[in-house]
């Protein structure tokens, strides 16, 4: 049998910018996943933050 190829779909953890920026104690994350192939750079999406209550830009993180 041939060994499975690990495929194009990447486990990634996004997290807000602003939170950051804010002093505001904890963190926004979320773990979604993308096709590596279609998109190597950096995914930078617009989603909820409920600390500060509105939606904010999250970044993939390492």
């Amino acid at each position: 049998m041939a060994k499975k190829s690990k495929g194009n779909r990447q486990q990634i953890i996004l997290e807000c910018t602003e939170h950051k920026t804010s002093g505001m104690p904890g963190t926004s994350r979320y773990v979604t996943e993308k096709n590596r192939k279609n998109t190597p750079d950096r995914l930078e999406l617009k989603k909820y933050n409920a600390i500060l209550k509105k939606y904010t830009v999250h970044k993939e993180i390492k």
